[in-house]
């Protein structure tokens, strides 16, 4: 242990291993699973789409500003600790949002005779499942339209009835062709048929049958019109339809609302937590322990969202009151939250650092102007950012529309997340084997494959193949571009460059594909926006392996300039990085390259 309890290095980074791995757990409870809480708030997919935008275009443009401002004024600590208290609460104020159906039905977790009814908006397949004593199959009534069978909602459905009326009041203001009834196990009910075209599907649960409203067709040639992927369009033209609604103004507008000061609270917490870490060991020459974090990050992510999945079958039905499922997430994002607030106390901050120049990140952002190289990386890493949010947005939508449970969907993340971490040794040999260029394009082509693939989903475990590729899409793709970084910036850039690329570029990318992704899902489906995104991403990957050889050469570093420089600077006194041997060089070698 050393002597000076400031620079007690093996201290600084057990701390800062638990303190990414409580923050792992923390974004796991949340992150993956904030689309679905918002559709299952009456929330449609353009609404969505807007929300998710703005929070990485604040997430993009203020977090670099709290990290330069913290920096600045040697309040790090300070923005820490605000930062995870801020958290606790303004997370919570998610819960506080009422939802579109403020009464979505009953649910019972116990008992052998159950009834479950789930309201959504209308052209929302509903779910109604009755356990009871075994009875014949159920008998239909006849087709209102031509080879549809006529269904709607049951009497769980939040029409309620008021004082004297009887359960079939509520549609006598209606056209006879819009009403119709459903036998079920014991009772028949009076039922709201959909405007358009409505279908009940059997299920294999004894006395169960679900109320399908049927959109385009996602796929070409043969999706059925009722089929599950389909529902998702429907979602999306339903609330397209409802934004008139007082109720939706108001669900969108808090929503919004909370989301903003959530994100202004927690988007600076990990690029300040990075920096201040960063320099701490950079005090000590221990940088190079500072590059396997990452992992302690993703284990927590991988073990967390795990466990919130779990957490939310058993707790949502005693939590639950008139909101819906979920609200467990944001509970346990909060309790997280406060384990990770007592680390922060603990958190390695450098208490004194000598004065730099503040304005790498405008150095950093002229650099990628005047190199053709990081200019085709940096639309790289946008489109990236683009296709990756449609994922991240929508894919538990797919997911849900098959039936998928949220363990499922849990255990899907966590599937990429430890491929990712079980490929990380082979990281070297496979950047040496296939070179930068060659690991970018095996990326992008494994991206445009999940892509493809999701859009063929045919059932609730169909997905989790894919997320095998993710180690490659996601991991040694971002690997291969952390790399080019580094080669191609100048001596002191490679930070702030790297901010620039994982901030600006795939943070703005993420806001436009999340901004335009959402009205595609309404306009056609899911599966034509995730086939758009593989289009345009293999377009880009042969444009990008095309011009390479078009691009000035890569610059390499003259040893024996080097040697020459080394031996003729004899000044060992003089500070800062302009008296050093090796940034000499390798600016003397930079300016004869441009040259």
């Amino acid at each position: 242990m050393s002597a000076n309890p400031q620079w007690d290095t093996s201290r600084a980074l057990g701390v800062a291993r638990f303190f990414h791995l409580a923050c792992g757990v923390r974004d796991a409870c949340v992150t993956p699973f904030l689309t679905l809480y918002l559709r299952q708030l009456g929330l449609a997919a353009p609404w969505v789409g807007i929300l998710m935008g703005t929070k990485h275009l604040i997430a993009a443009f203020w977090a670099p500003f709290c990290a330069f401002l913290a920096k600045s004024y040697q309040k790090r600590r300070v923005l820490l600790i605000g930062s995870l208290l801020g958290s606790v609460g303004a997370s919570l104020l998610m819960v506080l949002v009422p939802p579109l159906d403020r009464d979505p039905g009953y649910q019972s977790c116990n008992g052998s005779h159950s009834v479950t009814a789930m309201v959504p908006p209308p052209a929302v397949a509903l779910t109604v499942n009755v356990t009871s004593a075994p009875e014949p199959a159920p008998n239909y009534p006849a087709p209102s339209l031509p080879a549809e069978r006529s269904t709607g909602v049951g009497p769980g459905d939040g029409f309620r009835e008021g004082p004297g009326e009887s359960g079939q009041e509520p549609f006598s203001r209606l056209p006879s062709s819009f009403v119709g009834s459903i036998q079920g196990t014991r009772t028949t009910s009076r039922v709201l048929l959909h405007p358009i075209t409505s279908r009940v599907k059997d299920t294999p649960q004894e006395g169960a049958f679900r109320v399908v409203s049927p959109a385009h067709p996602l796929l070409a040639g043969g999706t059925a019109l009722a089929s599950p992927a389909n529902q998702s369009a429907a979602r999306g033209m339903a609330g397209a339809l409802d934004l008139s609604l007082e109720g939706l103004r108001w669900t969108f507008i808090l929503s919004l609302g909370s989301m903003v000061v959530w994100e202004l609270l927690t988007s600076p917490l990990e690029q300040v937590a990075d920096d201040s870490l960063y320099e701490y060991l950079d005090f000590v020459d221990a940088t190079d322990r500072y590059r396997s974090l990452w992992i302690w990050r993703l284990l927590g992510m991988s073990a967390g969202v795990c466990g919130i999945s779990a957490l939310v079958g058993q707790l949502d039905c005693f939590l639950m009151t008139n909101g819906p499922r979920g609200v467990v997430h944001f509970y346990g994002y909060s309790l997280v939250s406060t384990l990770a607030l007592l680390v922060g106390i603990a958190f390695p901050v450098p208490v004194y650092r000598r004065w730099e120049p503040s304005c790498k990140m405008v150095k950093a952002l002229s650099l990628v102007g005047g190199d053709p190289r990081l200019i085709t990386l940096a639309l790289t890493v946008f489109l990236i950012g683009t296709a990756t949010s449609t994922v991240q947005n929508f894919l538990f939508w797919h997911m849900k529309d098959h039936e998928s449970t949220e363990l499922v969907m849990g255990f899907s993340v966590s599937l990429g997340l430890l491929g990712e971490i079980l490929l990380h040794p082979l990281k070297t040999r496979l950047l040496r084997k296939l070179s930068r260029v060659g690991t970018v394009g095996l990326g992008l082509g494994c991206l445009a494959g999940q892509l493809l693939y999701f859009s063929f989903l045919w059932s609730w475990w169909s997905v989790l193949p894919a997320q095998l590729l993710s180690a490659v899409s996601h991991g040694a793709l971002w690997w291969a571009v952390g790399a080019s970084i580094e080669h191609l910036a100048t001596p002191g850039t490679e930070r702030p460059l790297s901010a620039v690329f994982r901030g600006h570029f795939y943070g703005v990318g993420a806001s436009l594909g999340s901004f335009v992704g959402g009205f595609v899902v309404m306009h056609f489906s899911l599966a034509v926006l995730y086939q758009s995104c593989c289009v345009v991403l293999l377009l880009w990957l042969a444009l990008f392996l095309s011009i390479q050889s078009t691009l000035p050469q890569e610059r390499t570093i003259n040893h024996p300039k080097l040697l020459a420089v080394e031996a003729s600077d004899t000044s060992d006194s003089e500070q800062g990085t302009e008296r050093d041997w090796l940034v000499k060089a390798m600016r003397d070698e930079h300016s004869d390259w441009r040259g």
